[in-house]
């Protein structure tokens, strides 16, 4: 599937410089999705993984494929979301040479069936998942490496049967020893011969890994999406963290994409909308649309 650039796929992104503002979302469990949207979100980004689908009993299927879980059909009223994350469970051991790619796409095909069900036109679904790629122990790292990039092409080809993108994202090593890095991630599609593929740009990670954010700016155009939290992963505008450069950089590389929230909440009802303030005052693109 041939993606399109500057972090955009059809009608996925407000982009300032055709005279729309862009959009700003949270990553939620559905008990958040009220007082969030009250407070002035554009979109819901829903997880995959105990959201659009929930576990059917234990959530675990010992035969490695899609026995335990099941459609929630609870959100089918809800607003069509430009965007998805947690697309995969744990168990499902995307590095594995042993794991069957077949319950890998049977998974797929029943998952990214059900979000396109609750999808704009082009979303992307994020591929982070860090358990489920983290390399077997004993397994060899070049074999686990080509496990999970015929993992990464199962779900591109499944996502396109279904009119959506799926996106690689770099996680920190706290929670992957497998591509920990926006470089490295790009890398990595491009080594296994798929270079038309984008990744998720996500300052927790970025920050907790040290990556320059010149090297954000400079690989912005194969960012499809970015995610943001401020210091220790709370709302933005209570930490430390620089919200504005980050932004700036990937803005000033070239993305015209959405930008969601993922980060922990005290409260709420309370926090949404000043998090939602302070990542659009952070945001060059947000100013530059006169909104």
């Amino acid at each position: 599937m041939q993606s399109p650039q500057n972090g955009q796929s059809p009608q996925h992104g407000q982009s300032p410089k055709h005279g729309r503002p862009p959009q700003y979302g949270v990553i939620a469990p559905d008990q958040d999705v009220a007082p969030i949207l009250a407070a002035g979100a554009d979109y819901i980004e829903p997880t995959i993984v105990g959201n659009v689908i929930v576990p059917d009993g234990d959530g675990v299927d010992d035969g490695g494929g899609v026995g335990g879980w099941r459609v929630n059909t609870a959100l089918r009223t809800r607003a069509a979301s430009p965007s998805f994350a947690v697309l995969v469970p744990g168990a499902m051991r995307l590095s594995d040479p042993d794991f069957p790619l077949a319950s890998t796409r049977d998974y797929l095909r029943t998952a990214l069936g059900a979000a396109a069900d609750l999808a704009r036109p082009g979303a992307t679904v994020v591929l982070g998942s860090g358990a489920a790629r983290r390399m077997p122990e004993g397994v060899d790292p070049d074999a686990a490496r080509l496990q999970f990039a015929r993992s990464v092409e199962v779900a591109r080809d499944v996502g396109a049967e279904h009119g959506l993108e799926i996106v690689l994202e770099p996680l920190h090593r706290g929670e992957t020893d497998l591509i920990n890095t926006v470089t490295e991630a790009i890398d990595f599609l491009d080594e296994f011969g798929m270079g038309e593929l984008r990744v998720v740009a996500d300052l927790f990670h970025i920050m907790r890994e040290g990556e320059p954010l010149e090297v954000i700016r400079a690989r912005a155009d194969r960012v499809a999406h970015a995610h943001i939290a401020d210091s220790g992963r709370t709302p933005p505008g209570q930490g430390e963290w620089p919200l504005a450069e980050f932004l700036e950089a990937l803005r000033g590389g070239g993305y015209r994409g959405h930008v969601s929230i993922e980060c922990t909440w005290a409260d709420v009802a309370s926090e949404a909308g000043p998090a939602l303030a302070a990542v659009r005052a952070a945001d060059p693109a947000w100013a530059a649309s006169g909104a």
